[in-house]
């Protein structure tokens, strides 16, 4: 007589979960992925919204380097379980083709979630996979799980378990980081959850608050410390957000965190060098007024001319006037909450978890996605090692259960 096939339990139907999901069944095993909310993936449909960023074409020792430095040695493991061509393979299997934009960062050609996601789903069904919504985890019951569904407390004991609960942000979406206290219980160290990929507050004068809140700046160069990137940033009412601000934004949170305030420099032309723009501005400028000099000789918009006027008077010296454009200083003096972060830092401790994700203090149980305490900035890194995550949990998994 066969055997039954082990059941495991993944808690949580995000693209770490859905992705150990699919690998578990993949390899025979009987699964159940148990989700809170009444569907499936409501943060993953988010992230789609302006264009679903899976991963990105960067080489592999840049693309590390995204990830804070703490997490580094671990993620590395993660993407080489499941790399970014990998991943892109994994994509297009779904009958999701995709590009390479200008940026590097890769898309579905589709743009949006909602198509990977339903082959997704069909594919998941296809391979047996029970998904049950609203099914809320509230814990153990010795060594059960115990959930809270529309028909009452269920008890269940299967025979292994991934965790992929998510972070601490977008808490309406699901993501908002009841199990810690279980956690906590159960003798896994968790660390306290703070905004990641977040916006910083600035004190903008009414006029320029009103005039240009929610216009972009694009195609600058930020620098805090001995990091600089390209990017793109957006003025809000309550100071600057946006990805290049995100890439930075560790970073910019310890030193607020630290200091009570810290300076972020923004270049506004970062493709001349300072000799050229000094250049450009020692021409004559007839009539026109500097502000209209500056759009033409420097090619600024009227959103980076007022940013330079926020500064404080204008130099009609082009040499000063050029290290204001390539040196533009504003200072941060706050944070925006986890309800405003798209993601989060802290979470269950890497130490807490051995090389096959399984918590040290509870063989079995393994854990995956942004519930761990990792980080990295929008541009694809934190889809990218989301999924992987999940795929190297499933391979705990499948390894413990052998092993066993």
């Amino acid at each position: 007589m066969t055997p039954s096939p082990s059941t495991v339990a993944v808690i949580g139907a995000g693209p770490a979960g859905l992705m150990a999901a699919e690998r578990l069944a993949q390899a025979g095993l009987r699964v159940v992925l148990h989700e809170r909310m009444p569907s499936v993936a409501r943060k993953f449909l988010m992230a789609g919204r302006g264009g679903l960023n899976l991963t990105h074409s960067e080489p592999p020792a840049p693309f590390l380097n995204r990830y804070d430095a703490a997490a580094q040695g671990r993620i590395r493991d993660w993407l080489d379980a499941l790399s970014p061509a990998d991943l892109i393979e994994w994509v297009e299997g779904l009958g999701q083709p995709t590009f390479v934009g200008s940026s590097g960062r890769v898309f579905p050609k589709a743009m949006k979630t909602s198509p990977l996601l339903r082959a997704w789903l069909a594919r998941l069904e296809e391979l047996g996979v029970e998904i049950r919504t609203r099914s809320r985890w509230t814990g153990w019951q010795g060594e059960a799980l115990t959930f809270d569904t529309p028909e009452g407390e269920r008890i269940e004991r299967p025979d292994a378990v991934i965790l992929a609960l998510g972070g601490a942000s977008w808490a309406k979406l699901g993501s908002d980081a009841a199990w810690v206290p279980a956690l906590e219980g159960a003798g896994a160290e968790v660390a306290d959850f703070r905004p990641a990929n977040v916006g910083f507050d600035v004190s903008w004068s009414p006029l320029f608050r009103e005039r240009f809140a929610g216009t972009p700046l694009k195609g600058i160069a930020l620098t805090h410390g001995d990091r600089t990137v390209r990017g793109e940033a957006m003025i809000a009412a309550y100071g600057i957000e946006g990805g290049g601000v995100y890439a930075l934004s560790a970073g910019l949170r310890e030193a607020v965190e630290r200091d009570g305030s810290t300076m972020l420099t923004l270049d506004l032309r970062p493709d001349l060098d300072i000799e050229a723009l000094t250049q450009r501005l020692s021409k004559p400028r007839g009539k026109d007024s500097l502000s209209n000099w500056l759009r033409k000789a420097a090619r600024l918009d009227s959103t980076a001319v007022a940013l330079l006027r926020e500064g404080g008077p204008l130099s009609a010296d082009p040499a000063q006037l050029a290290a204001r454009i390539k040196g533009l200083a504003l200072t941060l003096t706050d944070v925006q909450g986890l309800s405003r972060a798209i993601s989060s830092a802290g979470g269950v401790a890497l130490d807490a978890v051995d090389e096959r994700l399984m918590l040290k203090a509870r063989p079995g149980v393994f854990a995956a996605g942004e519930m761990l305490d990792w980080e990295a900035p929008t541009g694809g890194y934190l889809l990218q090692a989301s999924f992987a995550s999940g795929v190297v949990a499933a391979e705990g998994v499948r390894a413990w259960l052998d092993g066993r």
